[in-house]
């Protein structure tokens, strides 16, 4: 069974490890304890029988969220942790006043964008170049007013 629950200090290791398996440029430990300190974020992980699966992060600023990553370890794909990941901070976002969600995803990754568009992101245009390692475009994508 998977739970979501909210990052605490002791789940950065588990999410810099994801971080590093997943992106071409990872955050780094400390840009997890980092962000976790913030009273403007919202970080969650998903957790199967002890071991952090994934885990997701948002900034606020105002009653906007940025929804920085999505990440699901690659053996545990397709089973529902990306959704459970982008309902739980879409309800914590709505706890906290926040009316509109905007990310970016690279054009190429097909299944995050289907993940998104079930869960009531639309494209919204695109940012040339914006990826590194390698270069790519993104969408960039809105839920809410």
């Amino acid at each position: 069974m998977i739970r979501i629950r909210e990052m605490e200090a002791g789940d950065v290791d588990a999410a810099a490890l994801l971080e590093q398996q997943i992106f071409s440029r990872p955050w780094s430990r400390q840009g997890f304890l980092d962000a976790l300190e913030m009273d403007n974020t919202i970080f969650l992980v998903a957790e199967e029988r002890g071991t952090v699966t994934g885990y997701a992060g948002l900034y606020a600023a105002l009653d906007e969220g940025e929804i920085t990553n999505v990440a699901v370890d690659g053996k545990r794909r397709c089973r529902g942790t990306g959704a459970l990941l982008i309902r739980g901070l879409k309800e914590l976002a709505e706890q906290r006043g926040i009316k509109r969600l905007i990310l970016e995803v690279r054009v190429s990754n097909d299944a995050a964008i289907r993940l998104y568009e079930r869960n009531g992101f639309t494209k919204q245009g695109i940012r040339r170049d914006f990826y590194e390692l390698p270069r790519e475009d993104a969408y960039i994508m809105l839920c809410g007013q």
